[in-house]
């Protein structure tokens, strides 16, 4: 099958990093209901792609020290091939997506899977996980605690940091 005319289906790997803790300390610490603390990555190509403290990285579907994704999300297919969406991570690693721009409430993980989802699929993924940095903040708690937790970079162990010295290009 020529590579034009084919398909790639997109999906959503979404990881709770409180691994159900959330839920149960939610109602306590916030006043209010959190399902998860959630991490998502894009997995396309055979390839799973997030966004940390590091930067751009991927690895294996399921091949961060998170292990296998809590919920897996359809997101539809892609006409993008491989190289096209290569070159475009690159391109945001250095700009948009470098791991000094990380930002746990503001420019983060779910920022970045939001994105490419949008850019291979044009959906955006599901809200309650773009949600949760202002419902966190939304609470007197989460205002107290902000200062601290904008000083955690999350970047998940087990990825290759892809930049534009190894790109596929």
């Amino acid at each position: 099958m020529n590579q034009h005319d084919s398909t790639f289906g997109v999906q959503l790997f979404i990881y709770d990093l409180s691994r159900g803790m959330a839920r149960q300390l939610s109602p306590i610490m916030l006043g209010k209901q959190l399902d998860g603390i959630w991490h998502t990555s894009i997995v396309v190509y055979g390839e799973e792609f997030f966004y940390g403290g590091a930067g751009i990285s991927s690895c294996p579907p399921g091949g961060t020290m998170l292990g296998p994704p809590d919920t897996v999300v359809e997101l539809g297919n892609t006409e993008v091939t491989e190289e096209i969406f290569m070159d475009y991570l690159s391109s945001l690693g250095e700009t948009t997506y470098s791991g000094d721009k990380y930002r746990l409430f503001e420019h983060n993980c779910n920022t970045f899977t939001n994105e490419v989802a949008q850019f291979l699929t044009g959906n955006k993924i599901p809200s309650y996980i773009t949600d949760l940095p202002s419902e966190v903040l939304s609470t007197p708690f989460g205002q107290v605690l902000r200062p601290i937790l904008d000083s955690i970079h999350i970047a998940p162990p087990g990825g290759n940091v892809i930049s534009s010295q190894n790109n596929h290009s």
